[in-house]
């Protein structure tokens, strides 16, 4: 007889599958936060112009300070590139208006990587007392990092360029785009700290006094900060007034063949000066002690090409005040630069300032054999432009003009020497023709206008093509052209000589938040070493 046995059921040999709600739920909590920090970054982007919602970056940064607390530095990186492209890619979008998308998308790439940077850093400092603080002092380290490097920096997107009509703008005159920016991302960090304070309050309901603390003074004191600097805002005339011109001839056609229609477009400008000085001599206009082209209004090098001088020359003796003309001009050794030229009725071109802070991959090629191997279109910049090496600052019937040439606008550097060598108003002479109806005329619209209350200048804006205008030092827009459209504004501005605490401080009040902010990270880095020692 044979012996038979009962099968034994045997335990499964693989791992049990993980239920299909529990992948669900992993999938959701590594996307949620990825969404979340792209989304804010949109966010930040609509707070920009032209629109005027400059408050929406305070819960974007709170947004953010919500993804990255408690994350490790690689979770950090990652989101913070998520921010990044979410911020950079819409606000950047005009860069490849004529030229395709592959400049913007590689520009916007490049960029999200300092904002990844930023990201881990502020995942680091996530645990450390006084979160909001050295979140936003990293934020400006990067910043200022961007405004220097690749290529002299690319500032482009600074938080205080998304204020000009926000209640924090006032902190630009006490400490430049750098205060500025570090308020706007201190509250909206301070915004989600407050918030997480008051949830561990109804979670436990014990109340932290000095966490608290933190956080709610991380809203307060930008706000007071704001409403305290206000008195250093004015538009006092403490050396009189001058009535300027600000001429947009306009171009006939937008695009990258603007410089194809050179002559078209010096006479545009000429005709439009012509055009003022007839309304001047029929007392239907103010004469204006003082008129202003725009960049790029005169490509034809009027000391080389008699024709394109003689224009000039009838234009000035038209109006019959000093003027300044954009122009691009080669000089005896053969080097290019974009040259802004007084002008004078009686004696001719007299002075010159030379653009310094000069345009990568529009007004130079930087590693231009390297970058030619990938793309052709580094023959569209045939000539490299030179930079130019001192200040410009026009003294034009006996006011004294700082000069800073379109993409100088941007940075700091830039504008504040004008001041310091003498200027009492500014002019941002600018091309935006190669840009078409992109937002980015109202984007560095807003630069000068913070750049007026920044050193408490009236700022001129000459464009070509527009949104040309004239802005008081109080950042308040008097009066602004229509999108291609020739026209002229001749408006009063008081003439001012004293100094704002930015314009003395300069580059120390960055430089302060850069040390806070390394300071920072040497504290999460020294409280990571210890947690490990500990479990060790």
């Amino acid at each position: 007889m044979t012996a038979t046995t009962t099968p034994v059921d045997e335990p499964d040999q693989l791992d049990p599958q993980p239920a299909p709600a529990s992948r669900a739920r992993r999938v959701l909590r590594r996307l949620v936060p990825a969404a979340a920090a792209a989304l804010s970054g949109v966010l930040l982007y609509v707070s920009f112009p032209p629109r005027t919602l400059w408050w929406l970056a305070l819960p974007a940064f709170a947004v953010l300070a919500r993804c990255l607390h408690g994350r490790t530095w690689k979770a950090g990186l990652g989101l913070g590139y998520l921010f990044g492209l979410g911020f950079l890619l819409p606000l950047l979008v005009w860069t490849g208006v004529e030229v395709g998308p592959g400049p913007w998308l590689a520009l916007a790439a490049v960029e999200a990587v300092f904002v990844a940077l930023v990201g881990a850093g502020i995942a680091a400092v996530s645990r450390l007392p006084g979160y909001p603080l050295w979140a936003a002092a990293l934020w400006i380290a990067g910043e200022a990092a961007r405004a220097r490097v690749p290529f002299s920096g690319f500032p482009w997107g600074k938080i205080a360029f998304g204020q000009a009509d926000g209640l924090f703008l006032p902190l630009a005159a006490l400490g430049g785009t750098p205060v500025l920016g570090f308020a706007v991302v201190l509250c909206g960090f301070g915004l989600y700290e407050a918030v997480r304070r008051i949830r561990d309050v109804r979670a436990t309901g014990v109340l932290r006094r000095g966490a608290a603390a933190v956080a709610g003074l991380s809203v307060l004191v930008p706000l007071l900060g704001a409403f305290a600097a206000r008195p250093l805002v004015s538009d006092e005339a403490e050396d009189g007034t001058a009535t300027i011109a600000a001429i947009q001839g306009n171009v006939p056609r937008a695009g990258l063949d603007f410089n194809a229609q050179r002559r078209a477009v010096l006479d545009h400008h000429v005709r439009e000066t012509e055009r003022l000085a007839a309304q001047v001599k029929a007392g239907k206009v103010k004469r204006p002690d003082l008129v202003l082209w725009p960049e790029n209004s005169s490509d034809i090098d009027p000391f080389t090409n008699p024709d394109a001088r003689q224009e000039i020359e009838n234009a000035v003796k038209a109006i019959g005040v000093p003027l300044s003309v954009g122009g691009v001009v080669e000089s005896e050794d053969g080097k290019l630069f974009n040259e802004q030229i007084l002008w004078d009725p009686e004696k001719g071109p007299t002075d010159t300032y030379d653009k310094r802070q000069i345009q990568p991959f529009g007004e130079y090629i930087p590693l231009r054999d390297v970058i030619g191997v990938f793309s052709s279109d580094v023959d569209m910049v045939r000539q490299d432009f030179s930079r130019g090496s001192e200040p410009g600052v026009f003294t034009m019937a006996g006011t004294k003009v700082g000069l800073a040439t379109c993409y100088e606008a941007a940075f700091d550097w830039a504008v504040r020497d004008t001041v310091t060598h003498g200027a009492q108003i500014i002019s941002v002479p600018s091309n935006n023709a190669t840009f078409d109806r992109s937002e980015m005329t109202y984007q560095q619209l807003a630069m000068s206008r913070v750049r007026a209350v920044e050193h408490s200048r009236a700022v001129a804006v000459p464009v070509t093509s527009g949104v040309s205008a004239v802005i008081m030092p109080d950042g308040t827009v008097k009066a602004k052209t229509e999108w291609f459209t020739a026209d002229s504004l001749v408006e009063e501005v008081p003439l001012r000589s004293s100094r704002t605490p930015a314009t003395h401080l300069g580059a120390l009040p960055e430089g302060v938040l850069v040390l806070i902010a390394l300071g920072g990270l040497g504290w999460a880095a020294a409280s990571a070493r210890a947690r490990r020692d500990a479990g060790e």
